[in-house]
């Protein structure tokens, strides 16, 4: 419970500090995150401006590839402000592969921020896939639910840099002619899909958090403990596995074949088998 509450005061501090930063870029003319966002869409929505200042135009596939829904509308989205929910509530998805074709100018670093929720399925392993950029398998076997639950919000940042003509992301390096490709790959377990994604110049560290989930946060902490009882677990078991002085389960048994007698049955089994056919010729004389 303290460490929860330590790392949500962690949580809380690092918000007033990049509040903090933000002020003094405003104050200085650096460009402000919104202005530092290049490319932004809701997936499966109208347009919307975040509390950010980053503004989310309206979905570019629709009518031409996969479906836009608003199941999620109905449902309150946990770690999202109140303003910001309409970002996780709609989505779009596809029964094959889709994506979507980012047009970028300048080199430099860039962050790729994809927005989750999972409004639909209860469980895991019910929802599988993979995001690609230009060919790069980015993020692998996205479980939506298994990464946070129903009802929640989630977001996957992806850091990548195009510098010479190349793009560099996850430690792989291809040739980049001006657009970057973002798809989402259709796996064994139901349909990709996406509820919105910016495309903005920077670092990690630019990219706003998501509120802190109690839940959540229990779940790792949970997970933390059980890694760390496991090896103590398992030290322990081998220590009792393998004692100093090992027990014997009884005393030694005998061993029936130390007094053997069969040498001395064998001149009576000899003269026995001498004797009979003897007797029998007598008999015939």
């Amino acid at each position: 419970m303290r460490r929860v509450t330590l790392r949500c005061a962690a949580r809380l501090v690092f918000a007033a500090l990049w509040l903090l930063v933000e002020v003094c870029r405003a104050e200085s003319g650096a460009p402000s995150l919104a202005e530092r966002v290049i490319w932004a869409v809701n997936a499966g929505g109208d347009a919307h401006t975040d509390v950010h200042g980053i503004h989310f135009k309206k979905d570019p596939l629709e009518g031409r590839v996969g479906k836009a829904s608003d199941y999620g509308v109905r449902l309150p989205i946990l770690r999202s402000s109140p303003e910001d929910q309409i970002l996780y509530q709609t989505e779009r998805y596809n029964e094959d592969t889709f994506g979507y074709e980012v047009p970028i100018r300048e080199e430099g670093d860039y962050i790729l921020v994809m927005k989750y929720a999972e409004v639909y399925f209860a469980q895991s392993q019910q929802k599988v896939f993979d995001v690609r950029l230009n060919g790069h398998v980015v993020v692998k076997d996205l479980d939506i639910f298994d990464r946070v639950g129903h009802s929640t919000a989630h977001d996957e940042i992806v850091p990548f840099s195009i510098k010479r003509g190349k793009l560099s992301v996850h430690g792989e390096v291809s040739t980049f002619n001006g657009k970057l490709t973002v798809e989402f790959v259709k796996g064994y377990y139901d349909n990709p899909k996406i509820c919105a994604l910016y495309v903005m110049k920077g670092k990690l560290e630019d990219v706003p958090k998501l509120q802190p989930h109690p839940g959540l946060e229990k779940r790792e902490e949970e997970e933390e403990e059980e890694e760390e009882g496991e090896g103590t677990e398992g030290e322990k078991k081998s220590a009792s596995t393998s004692p100093k002085n090992p027990v014997r389960s009884g005393p030694r048994t005998p061993n029936p074949y130390a007094t053997d007698n069969s040498s001395l049955m064998f001149p009576i089994l000899v003269a026995f088998g001498v004797f009979i056919p003897t007797l029998f010729c007598l008999c015939r004389l």
